[in-house]
């Protein structure tokens, strides 16, 4: 894999660490500026909001850049608004800056997806497409703990100091090592590329895409009152058992990535009832903490490893589309994201229990395994007969 490709991801690893570090320093902004705590979550809405809409939108804009100039705007502007935010007392301030961050964080990810995809062989897109989201899987694994400590120790200040600084050494490497735009592969434009994506093999894949994010974060979202209040684990092993999601996801999105490239109709046709199973299977034994802490790990390595699967093949099924491919990718991703931590809060809030999230999330998966059937089935229904109209009648 390119040089080039590592530094994107590096950048996309300070942009999951700046979308998920909110969830621990909420109450500290809250108290630094003077607003209450559930005002501070607006901060978490708003940038989930701004990635859902920024993602096609920025991809769009971004169609007719060079590739280069495109991920360095973005990445630049990334930057600055976390120097801002780090530095302002104005809680409105700081509530623009988190939609400006996440706008330039989904035009980035649209972007360098493409750009990924273009620096590797036509044969080796799953795996780069792993490389990538292995950013976001590290960013659950080491950056939000790391926010989370800058934090305690410093001041929630500190955390989007550090996001910045992060993102410098991602700067230098891409204006040194990324080419402009692929050889010889000058971008169709948005309109043009947003006609390739009504293919609907490629609407279907996004489709799944979404549903089985949202199952992950369905469940990830409330895995800390699930493993305290259900598995009977105290609060000291809540990072521990966190990390080990984490590293499931890694691995998953890893081999996941990989395999995409020469076996992805087998990679989805097991992974996804595995998965099913998984988390009927994690819902069942949530009160045993062995079980509970091997599934942690588990159910995060299948399902980063389908979701990276189904991004790999949304890509090879929009060889014409990419950077419009990867904005709707990137808005598919996040939409998942929202959708599945609001149904499982639901299912908490109607009196289901902490187990009710993991049900939710099989459910979405069981939602996304029939989509998948349905399409396949249309695919391969005979056309329909067409009478000639020159034939005599009767």
């Amino acid at each position: 894999m390119p040089f080039a490709l590592y530094m994107l991801a590096l950048a996309i690893f300070a942009q999951g660490t700046s979308e998920f570090m909110l969830a621990g320093l909420g109450p500290d902004i809250a108290e630094d500026l003077n607003v209450s705590i559930p005002a501070a979550g607006w901060l978490t809405s708003a940038f989930a909001v701004g990635m859902v809409v920024g993602a096609p939108l920025m991809a769009a804009v971004a169609a007719r850049w060079p590739r280069r100039r495109a991920l360095l705007a973005f990445l630049i502007v990334f930057l600055l608004v976390h120097v801002v935010g780090a530095l302002t007392t104005d809680f409105t301030v700081l509530l623009v800056t988190r939609v400006v961050a996440a706008l330039a964080n989904a035009g980035f990810l649209a972007v360098a997806l493409a750009a990924a995809t273009a620096m590797v062989a036509p044969d080796a897109k799953g795996r780069a497409t792993g490389v990538l989201l292995g950013g976001t899987t590290l960013a659950c694994v080491a950056g939000v703990p790391g926010g989370a400590a800058l934090g305690e120790l410093w001041g929630w200040r500190a955390a989007f100091w550090a996001v910045a600084l992060v993102s410098v050494p991602a700067v230098v490497a891409i204006l040194r090592s990324v080419p402009a735009a692929p050889p010889g592969a000058p971008s169709a434009g948005a309109r043009r590329e947003l006609r390739v994506l009504r293919r609907p093999r490629l609407l279907v894949a996004l489709l799944l895409g979404a549903l089985v994010n949202g199952a992950t974060f369905c469940s990830f979202t409330y895995l800390v009152p699930l493993l305290t209040e259900v598995s009977g684990f105290g609060s000291a092993w809540v990072p521990a058992l966190l990390a080990l999601f984490g590293i499931g996801a890694f691995a998953g999105v890893s081999v996941g990535g990989r395999l995409a490239d020469t076996r992805a109709v087998p990679v989805l046709a097991v992974g996804g009832p595995v998965l099913l199973a998984g988390w009927a299977l994690f819902a069942l034994g949530a009160g045993v903490p062995v079980a509970a802490a091997v599934l942690v790990c588990v159910q995060g390595a299948l399902s980063f490893a389908l979701g990276s699967a189904l991004i790999a093949r949304a890509l090879y099924g929009a060889a014409g589309a990419p950077t419009m491919a990867g904005g709707f990718a990137t808005a598919a991703l996040n939409v998942g994201a929202a959708v599945g931590p609001w149904a499982g809060g639901a299912a908490i809030e109607a009196g289901l229990g902490f187990r009710s999230p993991l049900w939710v999330s099989a459910l979405l998966v069981a939602a996304a395994l029939a989509a998948a059937g349905a399409a396949r089935a249309v695919r391969g229904a005979p056309a329909p007969r067409v009478p000639d109209a020159s034939a005599p009648a009767g």
